[in-house]
């Protein structure tokens, strides 16, 4: 049984919460091991803000590599079929070439660090043409005003927007935006028993 992705608890927690939205998107409810939870939570939630306080900046880029390398270690426990690799800088970007596009067309699932105010975690699912389903772990009521955003109720297992293409690769601070290239990053995750290969999707690179 799958869980409905569930939402931050906090103003800080969206790292965590991506990554065990990405868990509970590609895995059985009976599949994932406590280890998992445990490991997600102890690694994120490692930044301090400028008064020194921990975990108030959120999670570290660091932090979320030492957690996609802890993944794909225990991918090779064989505890669970899982695999993962983190992505910086130039190799961040969206589009019909990319690591991320490959790795949504192959049943994947993307953590992806945007714009929101400030640097923000969040959950890719799927992509239909030019337009990339994602799950954002902050809540909010919002109507959203920006051409290329479109805000998803009724899809709790998946994803609650609807957001093109064009949004994410801009280099500014704006919503959803990835941001100058230097700070760009995303953890690519995917459930071996799952996973397409790139035999099945070759013709969405043609």
């Amino acid at each position: 049984m799958k869980n409905p992705l569930h939402y931050q608890l906090s103003e800080y927690d969206c790292g965590p919460t991506a990554m065990l939205n990405a868990v509970s998107f590609l895995f059985e409810r009976e599949e994932i091991s406590p280890a998992i939870l445990r490991n997600i939570m102890l690694y994120c939630l490692d930044s301090y803000n400028g008064e020194g306080i921990m975990g108030k900046s959120g999670t570290s880029s660091a932090a979320m590599m030492f957690l996609s390398n802890w993944l794909n270690g225990y991918g090779k426990t064989g505890e669970l079929p899982v695999s993962s690799r983190h992505l910086s800088g130039k190799s961040v970007w969206i589009g019909k070439e990319s690591l991320i596009n490959d790795a949504l067309c192959r049943g994947g699932a993307v953590v992806l660090r945007v714009f929101y105010d400030c640097g923000h975690y969040v959950l890719l699912t799927g992509i239909r043409g030019d337009k990339l389903l994602m799950f954002d772990p902050y809540y909010s009521e919002e109507t959203f005003t920006q051409s290329g955003i479109i805000r998803v109720e009724d899809q709790p297992f998946s994803y609650n927007r609807i957001v093109e293409e064009s949004c994410f690769n801009r280099e500014s601070t704006e919503l959803y935006a990835l941001g100058p290239v230097e700070e760009r990053e995303a953890v690519i995750i995917f459930n071996e028993k799952t996973k397409k290969t790139p035999e099945n999707t070759i013709e969405y690179f043609i």
